[in-house]
């Protein structure tokens, strides 16, 4: 392996770490990214539920109107980088 190459991978390498370190690894950091997923998602219409996190595990409460807008919210949530684990404690109502 060239002087350049070796040069070339330890850069990759720091900058991978240095990326990896931005990831919102606070409670608050991991409360705005679920609350922005679940407010974007239309089927979800999140605007109104109640989003907690404690440690990096996550509670969200509230009414939905579908059973698939139920589990999406939980999808949504586990997919936010940091998050350990998602209490879903939503309810399914049909006219909320």
């Amino acid at each position: 392996m060239t002087a350049a190459m070796r040069s070339l991978a330890a850069f990759l390498l720091a900058a991978s770490l240095m990326l990896a370190q931005k990831q919102p690894t606070t409670d608050d950091a991991l409360y705005d990214q679920v609350r922005l997923r679940l407010t974007k998602d239309p089927a979800v219409n999140g605007g109104a539920l109640t989003v907690d996190v404690k440690q990096g595990m996550v509670t969200i409460r509230g009414k939905v109107r579908t059973e698939r807008a139920r589990q999406k919210a939980e999808k949504l949530a586990k997919k936010v980088k940091g998050v350990k684990s998602v209490d879903n404690q939503l309810s399914v109502d049909p006219n909320s």
